[in-house]
């Protein structure tokens, strides 16, 4: 497609107002298809009532294609607008038996309301929706809590007020700049700083929230001078000959940050640190920690790169799909072409969610051969606080000396996220959507389910991998804004009813196809009149969007409210285009060298199994052993793949006289063998991993099974 920008139309008329004036926050962007000598306002194209998003993002005009367009004016131009008497009028009042017909600037004038969300309606100034409050007891002018300017406290359309403050009035034209300005992300009622409950309310009186990043974070630069690293010894005396600002890293003169609020530093020697990795708190945080009650010795834990994160690294600006219309993604392609100054990376992420976690511990207690009823009961316990340090502990109620031994966590997120995949919570073979499970719904197990997912998100377990593309993007963007596709739907039968509608060559076919399955269809609300061979693109989506969210918008809204723990929910729709492929894909397989990268040598050992080791590592790569490269990583960590945040503690090798190898999921410590020959050091190590992951395997196979 060839179309000009806004500036190359400036003398071009829309082909639906018939206007000129180029004024995207008024009537959206002005584009010009040059190969049809067509040009449109965006917003005019949006709220025609005839025409809809049939092609995709890059067809025609924002996926409205060129012959619906065209259709759309030739039936418009029989229609005369109420206000100007002009034809041309394309929008109409939904209200039932309204006939008022308009264009898109001529109701902006008379005051109509258009709604940026769902269907796309729009009002006439007889039947717009109003603010109604039961009662006023506002006796004199309030300000506009954005301009501040006094306005008359009653409800009108020029005048709205907050649902969520009672106190809080607004201009409709300074509430359109704030969110323009703002975007989806940031619009928010300026008094509370509500956001759900403000942008439906203004969303329903006719304010436009586009779905993008707030202006001022897409300034290059913005924010450059909080990626200054603070760089000087604070302690009371400094030991350091060349000054408290010298700063040499690698050595005993590198400045170490107070860990808690980086304002603060120190000398390593000035403190007499060890290493950089040693946490650190200045005095007042020290202080603080103490008076809390929560003060003891530091623990360790890595902190990220602060050269690797931006603090400009911004939210996408992402298209705003509609039903049955929808809204163009152009500009979202767009900055994804841009580069990675808009993307985050997800191990930084969850990094930054870790910091929630508190020092205070929880203890699980989990029965392997049960690990969802386990972790179930333990996440429901009155005392667990998603925000505790996880410590589990196995336990076998076969044991009758109810032994327990101490566990790895990763292990245990690992094993639960495999059972989750494998629930009845979700369906479908590799790409997964919610199931509709009434017992499920009943007990609430949706809620747990994606409460379950955000504790393994942050506490540094595995990446899911299992999610299909319209379970994440109804995650995102809404269901409303969401378009499953024939492959997210299991049932069989479903899927042949939609190939079938697909497939029909006339409407004959299509209205024999209506007649068999009309009880069906009528029971799920998607019979329609057929007048054309087309209408069965409609039926068939129809049916895709019952079958696969409106049939589960129940445990839905369940499981997405599960995922709100710890926040996680909102960085994911803050950041979808890092967390798409931790929720969509599995990891890549991994490889010998990125395994032997993963390990360190943390005591003296033996030069001979080292050999060994890499050798064995390159011969399981070959596929010349019985074992693979995630075999080894889930014998020392429980994991078959590296998490997003990384292990903590950081994978370890070491070599003991003894014939096996033995892993330590706990410090995820591997112990080679040392043997006198390689083929001696492969055949043990075969023989250990091997039969230990298959009993491990035999002994929760059952459980998750069932």
């Amino acid at each position: 497609m060839n179309e000009k920008k806004p500036g190359d139309s400036q003398n071009l008329a829309c082909v639906f107002c018939r206007k000129n004036d180029d004024c995207p926050n008024k009537y959206g962007e002005k584009k010009t298809n040059e190969k049809w000598n067509l040009t449109v306002h965006y917003y005019c194209l949006l709220m025609s009532s005839g025409i809809w998003q049939r092609g995709k993002e890059e067809e025609g005009v924002y996926g409205f294609l060129i012959e619906d367009i065209r259709k759309e004016v030739t039936r418009a131009s029989k229609l005369k607008c109420c206000i100007c008497k002009k034809t041309g009028a394309s929008i109409g009042c939904v209200a039932p038996r309204c006939k008022r017909s308009y264009h898109f600037p001529c109701g902006l004038q008379r005051e109509c309301i258009f709604q940026f969300t769902g269907n796309f309606a729009s009002f006439c100034w007889k039947h717009r929706p109003v603010q109604i409050i039961t009662s006023n007891n506002y006796k004199d002018s309030l300000p506009c809590t954005i301009c501040l300017e006094f306005v008359e406290p009653i409800p009108t359309y020029s005048i709205l007020r907050s649902p969520c403050c009672k106190n809080a009035w607004f201009h409709r034209d300074c509430l359109q700049v704030q969110a323009i300005n703002a975007g989806v992300f940031f619009f928010r009622c300026t008094i509370c700083n509500n956001s759900d409950i403000f942008q439906k309310e203004m969303l329903r009186m006719g304010i436009h929230i586009p779905e993008k990043d707030a202006s001022w974070e897409l300034e290059e630069n913005a924010y450059q001078e909080l990626l200054q690293h603070y760089e000087r010894c604070d302690v009371r005396r400094c030991r350091c000959k060349e000054g408290r600002d010298y700063n040499a890293p690698n050595s005993k003169w590198e400045i170490k940050r107070c860990q808690c609020c980086g304002s603060s530093g120190t000398h390593l020697a000035c403190s007499s640190l060890r290493s950089w990795e040693q946490n650190w708190e200045c005095l007042e945080c020290r202080g603080i920690l103490y008076n809390s009650g929560d003060f003891q010795k530091p623990q360790k834990h890595a902190l990220p790169n602060t050269n690797n994160v931006g603090i400009t690294d911004c939210l996408l600006e992402e298209s705003s799909p509609k039903l049955p219309r929808q809204s163009p993604g152009a500009q979202r392609k767009d900055l994804l072409r841009q580069g990675s100054k808009f993307r985050r990376d997800t191990a930084t992420i969850i990094i930054e969610l870790g910091f929630q976690i508190k020092r205070k511990t929880k203890k699980l207690y989990i029965n392997k051969a049960k690990i969802w009823n386990s972790a179930l009961d333990g996440f429901r316990n009155p005392n667990f606080n998603p925000s505790y340090s996880i410590e589990v502990v196995y336990v076998n109620e076969n044991d009758n000396f109810g032994r327990e031994h101490p566990g790895s966590k990763q292990e245990f997120l690992s094993l639960l996220m495999q059972h989750l995949e494998n629930s009845p919570l979700f369906e479908g073979s590799l790409s997964k959507n919610l199931s509709l499970n009434s017992q499920a719904l009943k007990d609430n197990l949706y809620y747990e389910a994606g409460k379950m997912l955000a504790i393994s998100l942050v506490h540094g377990g595995p990446s899911p991998g299992f999610f299909s593309k319209t379970l994440f993007d109804c995650l995102v963007y809404g269901p409303e804004n969401t378009q499953p596709i024939l492959d997210d739907v299991s049932d069989f039968d479903v899927a042949q009813i939609v190939m079938r509608l697909n497939a029909a060559t006339n409407t004959a076919d299509l209205n024999s196809i209506i007649n068999e399955f009309y009880n069906y269809l009528e029971l799920i609300g998607c019979l329609r009149i057929i007048t054309s061979l087309s209408d069965k693109y409609m039926l068939a989506k129809d049916i895709l969007d019952y079958h696969v969210i409106k049939r589960v918008q129940a445990p839905f809204e369940s499981f997405k409210q599960g995922l709100k723990t710890l926040g996680v929910l909102e960085k994911i729709q803050s950041y979808p285009e890092a967390f798409y492929s931790f929720f969509c894909h599995k990891p890549e397989n991994l490889s010998a060298k990125v395994l032997s990268d993963l390990f360190t040598v943390h005591t003296l050992s033996d030069v001979q199994a080292l050999g060994f080791w890499n050798s064995y590592l390159q011969a399981v790569e070959d596929g010349k052993s019985a074992t693979t490269v995630e075999d080894i990583l889930s014998f020392t960590t429980g994991c078959n793949s590296i998490p997003p945040a990384g292990f903590k503690p950081t994978p370890s090798l070491e070599c003991l006289p003894m014939d096996f190898p033995v892993g330590n999921k706990c410090n995820n410590c591997l112990a080679l063998p040392i043997t006198n020959t390689y083929k001696e050091f492969q055949e043990n190590m075969d023989f250990a991993i091997r039969n230990t992951l298959r009993l491990e395997k035999e002994e929760s196979s059952h459980y998750i099974e069932h």
